[in-house]
């Protein structure tokens, strides 16, 4: 059977992919009008993130050729003979066929206003319209994205990471109106806006002109203005139907290529999938969708053949960084439809959980800014699963760390865990029948998470129940190279002494280790026997950050961060800040943490900043390291008419005693002189509030990406018992937490919870206290600052230079000035012609 594939998107592969696969004797050919083959469009922003175009490819022709494919690129279908069953190219080649497939997808919507024609107003659509944009922004300013939905908030943040000032504007009243209702939708827009994205809705652009100081001007109907250096339209998408049209295939009222149940169109041998299809008056445009449609259309040519009824169009996202989720009817317009609302204007989150009137089945919902709770939602509309008697407990926060969580086992075997690749419970279950041993062996079985990654979650706790109810041991080894977990491997350390990575593979594990192993052991190493980071055997293990004791930033140079203790800083260490700064061109920075970021330094005057600064009495911060950062503290009594106590001198002397702390996770501090909380203690890993009586300790907080407001510990200590339970909880955590993970997830995850921290750390329930105290004093009596090591040691000063076989600097790192202070440059200030470097 000759079958003609036109259209060569993520749709189009599939149903080659799946064809290939199935047991049909077909003889297959592909056209794309692209010149590259298939590649995943979902992730096509990432681009202006890094990552190549190749990376993106789902297919090459290397692979089509080692299928038995035939396939053509970059030369478009221009007609359709049915009576002949032939498609003709825009080159005049003729492909037969016995059947067609029309996967001809979708082209970007561009509103017919006046002036959208001339040069820089440009589509948001394939890998070639990125060139274009690429192009286009190179000198400029500002950029404007026409379209607040999924893919022009993409569009958006890809300007923004091009180093323009980005716009969006909206001609309905709110964003992402399709998914969100008004709350959802206004909460997004203050989280976008507070990323420095302008939002303009309700805006009519009646045309577009030359501006007067910019390319572009932009005319509204409100007799508003806004000037631009390009514009981008992605206010949509419409079906690619032409080709049908002038075939004479029936088409939905408002575009499309009609088809029915099986992906059939009006002519039996013409089959369409995805966004250039109508089923219903519907058009589905998310991928999922397409697949199960290529999967139907194969199935007609075999003997096992299944429908396509439609499909679910929920979807999690995250767009700039912000997490968006919705489900089913996530408006609420359902006639018996009930409303849960939970809205937080401090932390800008939003949920919206619909349920029937009787509370049983949820019918929709929306999740801005933290979609945590998208699975289970999703679970329980997908398989019409009875909801606990309070459903709004679903979307609350929890008071005491839990939360009502759908199990696996309450999933039935038909519950979808992966809808990219319609991968079911069921299929999880048979794949670990048919000898899966762990979740990777059931990816590479199943492909489920292979797609989007949104059900990665959710595929290893149903992999993990499966494997509990079977009575297997869940694998929870550190890596392939160490069949033990971090916890386990600190305690073999400790024990035996071990000092080296390579001693302790050698002995508890196999390989030649990985970047997971090697950081957690250099991690371990560090917390036990406080060696300097740069000893010929602990290089190897850390990071970039730790290599060069600095962080990198995204243009190549690096920072330099001081101790400042408690924010507290002599005028003469100031003074040396300063000078340092205009010595070395470093933008400079107070930041949140009570200290000064200096910035842009290069890796060969690493050496000699901190030489200045050290004679000047400052410190390493630890700016770059998996330790403690800061202790942030409020005047205290020492000035404050409020303060009840010095909460300077004791942040002062909590920093300097735990500033050589290596732990699995970067943690925080902070010192308030009274329940004023000026220092913000409550959202750190450890946090300390003056009462008359003492000090009120505050443990396992987090300001981070999930903000989660500090337990109380313990009330009015005196300060040694202060102390002694801070020493007890830090080394407890060094000990007992997993890799990279904060002080707020570990209690989360601690069996037992803050009372069972509690009884270990108040009153010595296990009875290793005197233990962990001795291990902190070992931490605290052999520290040093790791620069004032390094730049003593002529060795460790050899990795400081640009280039291994010279002492020249790299010429690619370009400062600009902004604010009277440098700037990287960006990539499109380098590519001007007339761009001078100032440093």
């Amino acid at each position: 059977m000759k079958v003609v594939v036109v259209g060569n998107g993520m749709v189009g592969h599939h149903y080659v992919e799946t064809l290939v696969n199935s047991d049909v004797d077909s003889q297959i050919t592909i056209i794309g009008g692209e010149t590259r083959p298939a590649y995943d469009r979902v992730h096509l922003s990432e681009v202006f993130d890094g990552k190549q175009p190749d990376d993106l490819a789902m297919g090459t022709r290397e692979q089509y050729k080692d299928w038995g494919v035939e396939a053509h690129f970059g030369d478009f279908v221009s007609k359709i003979d049915r009576d002949n069953k032939q498609v003709v190219t825009e080159g005049g080649r003729r492909f037969d066929y016995d059947r067609l497939v029309l996967a001809t997808g979708s082209f970007p919507f561009i509103p017919p206003i006046p002036g959208k024609d001339q040069a820089h107003c440009l589509a948001y659509r394939t890998i070639d319209d990125l060139g274009e944009i690429k192009a286009s922004a190179k000198g400029k300013k500002v950029g404007v994205v026409v379209g607040g939905g999924l893919l022009g908030l993409e569009c958006a943040n890809a300007l923004k990471n091009l180093g323009l000032e980005a716009h969006v504007v909206e001609f309905a009243p709110g964003l992402m109106g399709v998914q969100l209702d008004e709350g959802g939708s206004n909460m997004l827009r203050r989280k976008i806006e507070a990323l420095g994205v302008k939002v303009h809705t309700g805006k009519a652009t009646q045309r577009i002109v030359e501006g007067e100081n910019l390319r572009l001007k932009m005319e509204f109907a409100d007799e508003t203005e806004l000037e631009t250096d390009m514009i981008v339209f992605s206010a949509g998408i419409r079906p690619y139907d032409q080709l049908a049209r002038d075939a004479d295939l029936k088409v939905g009222e408002r575009g499309g290529i009609e088809i029915d149940y099986q992906c059939k169109t009006s002519d039996e041998n013409i089959f369409a999938i995805g966004e250039c299809a109508v089923l219903g008056n519907f058009i589905y445009g998310l991928v999922a969708p397409g697949y199960r449609m290529a999967e139907a259309a194969v199935s007609q040519l075999s003997s096992e053949k299944v429908s396509f009824t439609g499909a679910d169009m929920s979807t999690k996202l995250k767009l700039l960084g912000v997490d968006v989720g919705s489900i089913g009817d996530s408006k609420g317009v359902s006639e018996d439809s009930q409303a849960f609302v939970f809205s937080d204007e401090r932390n800008d989150v939003y949920k919206r959980l619909n349920v029937s009137s009787d509370g049983k089945k949820v019918l929709g919902a929306t999740l801005v800014g933290d979609a945590e709770d998208y699975d289970t939602l999703l679970q329980y509309y997908l398989n019409d699963i009875d909801l606990p008697d309070d459903p709004e407990s679903l979307i609350l926060p929890s008071i005491d760390g839990e939360k009502p969580a759908l199990g696996a086992d309450a999933l039935p075997l038909g519950a979808t865990i992966c809808s990219c690749h319609n991968v079911s419970k069921g299929d999880i279950v048979n794949a670990i029948d048919g000898g899966c041993s762990s979740v990777a062996d059931v990816k590479g079985c199943t492909k489920a998470a292979s797609g989007c990654g949104g059900c990665a979650a959710l595929l290893k706790n149903v992999v993990d129940a499966e494997f509990s109810a079977r009575g297997i041991e869940v694998n929870t080894d550190l890596c392939e190279h160490f069949p033990h977990t971090r916890q386990e491997l600190y305690t073999i350390a400790q024990a035996t002494k071990t000092t080296t990575f390579d001693e302790l593979i050698a002995k508890h594990g196999q390989g030649r280790g990985c970047d997971i192993c090697k950081p957690a052991v250099g991690s371990i190493m560090a917390s036990l026997w406080n060696e300097h980071v740069l000893e010929a055997d602990l290089v190897p293990l850390q990071d970039t950050n730790d290599t060069f004791m600095a962080n990198m930033q995204k243009d190549g140079t690096y920072s330099v961060v001081p101790r400042v203790p408690g924010g507290e800083i002599l005028p003469d260490q100031l003074i040396a800040l300063g000078q340092v700064a205009k010595k070395y061109g470093l933008y400079s920075k107070i930041t949140g943490g009570q200290r000064v970021d200096l910035f842009g330094a290069r890796l060969n005057d690493l050496p000699s900043i901190w030489g200045e600064l050290i004679e000047a009495g400052l410190e390493t911060g630890h700016a770059y390291a998996k330790a403690l950062r800061t202790v942030k503290s409020c005047v205290g009594s020492t000035w404050c008419r409020y303060g009840v106590q010095d909460s300077v001198g004791q942040a002062i002397d909590l920093e300097n005693r735990y500033k050589g702390l290596r732990t699995p996770h970067k943690f925080k501090m902070a010192v308030s002189g009274c329940t004023r909380e000026c220092a913000e203690a409550q959202s750190k890993d450890i946090g300390v509030i003056a009462t008359e009586n003492g000090w009120n300790l505050y443990v396992s907080g987090n300001g981070g990406m999930k903000p989660r407001h500090a337990d109380l510990f313990a009330t009015d200590l005196d300060t040694p018992t202060l102390i002694k339970y801070i020493d007890r909880y830090l080394m407890f955590y060094v000990r007992t937490a997993d890799r990279l993970q904060r002080t707020s997830v570990w209690l989360e995850n601690l069996e037992g919870g803050l009372e069972y921290l509690k009884e270990v750390i108040i009153e010595d329930s296990l009875g290793i206290c005197d233990e962990l105290e001795a291990q902190m004093q070992h931490v605290i009596d052999t520290y040093q600052c790791e620069w004032k090591t390094a730049i003593n040691d002529a060795e460790k000063l050899k990795r400081f230079r640009q280039f291994v076989n010279s002492d020249g600097e790299d010429e690619n790192v370009l400062f600009v000035e902004e604010r009277g202070q440098l700037r990287p440059a960006s990539e499109a200030e380098k590519n001007r012609s007339q761009f001078k470097a100032v440093g």
